[in-house]
């Protein structure tokens, strides 16, 4: 073989191999859950109470390809006689729409369909800072209103991730065994459960992760 026909073929894999780590770039698996800022703008203020998990957390995505809202609503609360273990239950309120679409509401021209999910007997703990949260059964609550697409479905969430309470903020990554896979989820708290609600306007430098490009669905 010689000197130039091994230069050559050198030259044809090495392109070739660029050009796979480029496809691979671009081609991946989008999300358009919207960055973590994004998330946190539309939280309202942070409630501080005396427990550090115990609460009502919120969390609102938009999904960019699907052209879906999500309102992800924790309710969370001590298991009795454990110091880490959690109960409680989870919301999910899901409607289509334009990004003007954030808040629940009629059906219209543009959002076509809206329902609510709930799981009544979600579990989980919270130990040195990190939070598991999550549920594997779930409950149909019904379509608000208009037609959900063909195929649409739920699987039960999974929250895990650490909490800040400084910030009052759970910076999860969500898995349902389907569409999320480690989809960045951002809670805060937004009611306290064990007395008055002290609401404290926050605002964080973003948290160290960056979201992963890849489809969101509910």
């Amino acid at each position: 073989m010689t000197a130039n026909l091994v230069e050559w073929m050198t030259r044809i894999v090495t392109r070739g191999v660029v050009l796979f780590v480029v496809l691979a770039i671009l081609l991946r698996p989008g999300t358009s859950r919207g960055s973590i800022a994004e998330q946190r703008n539309r939280l309202p203020s942070a409630a501080h109470c005396e427990d550090p998990i115990v609460g009502e957390w919120k969390a609102h995505q938009y999904n960019d390809v699907w052209k879906q809202w999500v309102i992800f609503r924790l309710i969370v609360r001590r298991k009795p006689g454990s110091p880490t273990e959690l109960i409680g239950q989870i919301f999910n309120e899901t409607w289509s729409g334009r990004k003007a679409d954030q808040e629940p509401g009629p059906c219209s021209e543009f959002v076509t369909y809206r329902t609510r999910t709930s799981m009544p007997q979600a579990f989980g703990s919270y130990r040195d800072g990190q939070v598991v949260f999550g549920a594997t059964d779930y409950v149909s609550d019904g379509i608000v209103c208009g037609k959900v697409p063909q195929g649409f479905g739920y699987l039960p969430d999974h929250f895990t991730g650490p909490l800040d309470e400084e910030s009052q903020e759970f910076q999860s990554r969500n898995n349902d065994g389907g569409r999320a896979v480690n989809e960045p989820t951002l809670f805060r708290r937004v009611q306290c459960f064990d007395g008055p609600t002290r609401k404290v306007p926050v605002d964080v430098v973003a948290p160290p992760f960056v979201p992963p490009e890849r489809s969101g669905g509910c």
